[in-house]
């Protein structure tokens, strides 16, 4: 049995869904491991970093498509990659299925098995394979990171003989996995850390970090079964409204991480909202690429109003591609551990198993 990756669209997506390591590990299982010349040069990875641990190198994507029982890629193939991907071959990636309907339904009508790893279910047995969790991690300490960057102000407090320069500070909207990435790495660097989430269960996790935890007054439950964010209602968005108007005037940066699943990003800061921020000041907006949760937040741009910058978020992960790739290709191994029967030698589709469910998309 072969395991195939071919090269992403380098314009877009510097990630690889397999690292020397990851292939190490899957040839341990017994399995061929297939990729495409020059596969991970523009991380640093040499063609010869994969074939000392046995994988093979193809010339072409066509050569590893024609030849794999699996393809294993970061997002959704491109038009030449279906029309050459086989029938019964196994795909597993992030496909994104709101954009690419109409690819992934191409890809089931080929009779391919296809599975989208931001349907995991978050169960204990699927952490190690939590793709959405490991990115978002790096994506919250990252969005940290760039907004400093763009701001003109230290962080910290610090103490000198020309007098005291106060911490900035920080809210953080959202506080699933990026959010609290985002509290612990600003908190890290001196500033004075709040945050605010729907959903009343993330205040502990935010004080456990050292954030102080915004809170709407509310009597209904705004968590799914699954642990996500519910989508607001119109009464508390009023109430979100007048609590945010009084955070944002006192607040230097603001890290949007809001979202909520197979929906558009909830708006939370009005026009009105962002002008009550100080000149300086910086909104880094998360989750631009879904809509945003800001105003004048548009995606890849930086906006400038009344002084504040707003910055649209495009391809976060393009800024850490080593990081994101090493820890992107282990949740894939953890899946293809799972799916693959060392007993059979044989990859193994148990619609009983709730992973396999779950991830396995039949029509979108």
């Amino acid at each position: 049995m072969i395991v195939g990756s071919t090269k992403e669209d380098l314009t877009l997506e510097k990630r690889v869904s397999l690292t020397p390591e990851t292939a190490k590990n899957i040839i341990g299982l017994g399995l061929k491991v297939f990729i495409e010349k020059d596969y991970a040069s523009h991380l640093g990875i040499q063609d010869k970093d994969y074939t000392n641990i046995g994988v093979e190198i193809k010339s072409s994507s066509n050569e590893v498509l024609s030849s794999c029982n699996m393809l294993i890629k970061v997002n959704c193939p491109s038009e030449n990659e279906i029309k050459s991907l086989r029938e019964k071959t196994i795909l597993i990636g992030m496909l994104d299925l709101s954009k690419n309907k109409k690819k992934v339904n191409e890809i089931i009508k080929k009779k391919v098995s296809t599975f989208s790893l931001e349907l995991l279910p978050r169960i204990t047995r699927a952490q190690s394979m939590d793709v959405l969790s490991s990115q978002s991690n790096l994506a919250g300490y990252r969005a940290v990171i760039d907004s400093i960057f763009e701001f003109d102000k230290a962080i910290p407090m610090m103490m000198t003989a020309a007098g005291t320069v106060p911490a900035a500070k920080v809210l953080v909207i959202g506080a699933g996995v990026a959010g609290l990435q985002a509290i612990a790495t600003a908190k890290r660097l001196g500033a004075i850390v709040s945050a605010t989430d729907v959903r009343s269960a993330s205040k502990e996790q935010v004080e456990s970090l050292g954030g102080k935890f915004l809170t709407v007054e509310q009597t209904e439950n705004m968590e799914t079964e699954g642990g996500y964010a519910k989508e607001a209602s119109d009464d508390y968005k009023k109430k979100q409204a007048e609590m945010m108007h009084q955070a944002l005037k006192k607040n230097d940066i603001v890290i949007c991480t809001a979202l909520i699943p197979g929906k558009p990003a909830p708006r939370i800061l009005s026009e009105d909202l962002v002008k009550l921020m100080k000149p300086g000041s910086i909104v880094y907006d998360l989750a631009a690429e879904q809509g945003g949760n800001s105003a004048f937040s548009e995606v890849g741009k930086i906006n400038v109003v009344e002084g504040v910058k707003i910055i649209g978020v495009k391809n976060l992960m393009n800024r850490l591609p080593l990081t994101a790739s090493s820890l992107y290709a282990k949740n894939l191994f953890s899946f293809i551990r799972n799916l693959f029967s060392k007993e059979k030698k044989d990859f193994n589709i148990n619609l009983e198993d709730e992973i396999i469910s779950k991830t396995l998309i039949k029509e979108v």
